[in-house]
């Protein structure tokens, strides 16, 4: 299977937004990519607010949001404590139930974890478990300014461990008015000391923001060609 896990390095920093907009600009260019979004917190599945609704609008796919995600719970906190205080046992098994289901219609996937890899997931494992359970490389979502090196580096660093292949380095909420020498020289700095590329610098996006600006900037921002596992 082809495609990518997006991770994170922290929360609310884009990873959602990333991660569907690489679904639907593959797509714009002919290929034919699904979206997953196997645990959802902080609203359920069909909330048009949660993330698999913006990864179904920004991905352009016909799949019912119970089928982008197939566990949720409303409360905001860790998936796994908000999954056991809405009643429901989930394990990587059914993570994997599910996904095996839904990728048979496409050709490309793009999974989208919660949060960084060290998240509290599901009864067996952490988000890093569910990536190496998807056999995808990961791609990493970051934000651009002062301190992100180091969350960077260490999240590159606990995914090279764990055995995972980590494809680049995605930084999310650039802001060109406000942006100093940190936010100019992180992405050299990154690659120069984990050898994973920084593939794109997206600029900052708002909720405001309609599908076809968002999919515009990550589709002009983002390195292609840097992506050589597609």
């Amino acid at each position: 299977m082809k495609g990518f896990f997006v991770t994170a390095t922290d929360t609310e920093v884009g990873k959602t937004v990333i991660a569907g907009a690489i679904a639907g600009v593959l797509r714009k260019q002919g290929k034919n990519a699904g979206v997953y979004k196997p645990v959802q917190s902080g609203h359920v599945a069909g909330h048009l607010e949660g993330d698999a609704a913006r990864l179904k609008a920004l991905s352009g796919v016909d799949d019912p949001l119970d089928h982008i995600c197939p566990f949720s719970a409303e409360e905001p906190l860790a998936p796994i404590l908000a999954l056991r205080r809405a009643g429901k046992h989930v394990t990587l098994g059914h993570l994997k139930h599910h996904y095996t289901r839904l990728k048979e219609k496409y050709e490309y996937m793009i999974v989208e974890g919660a949060g960084g890899l060290a998240v509290p997931y599901v009864e067996d494992g952490l988000v890093v478990d569910a990536a190496l359970m998807f056999k995808l490389p990961l791609l990493i979502v970051a934000r651009p300014n002062l301190g992100t090196v180091n969350h960077t580096l260490l999240t590159i660093e606990f995914a090279k461990q764990r055995g995972l292949q980590v494809a680049g380095v995605v930084l999310s909420g650039y802001q060109e008015e406000t942006a100093g020498i940190a936010e100019q020289t992180n992405p050299d700095i990154i690659h120069s000391y984990s050898g994973v590329p920084v593939i794109g610098v997206i600029p900052w996006i708002t909720e405001s923001n309609q599908s076809e600006y968002v999919l515009s900037a990550v589709e002009q921002c983002i390195d292609w060609n840097q992506l050589r596992i597609l």
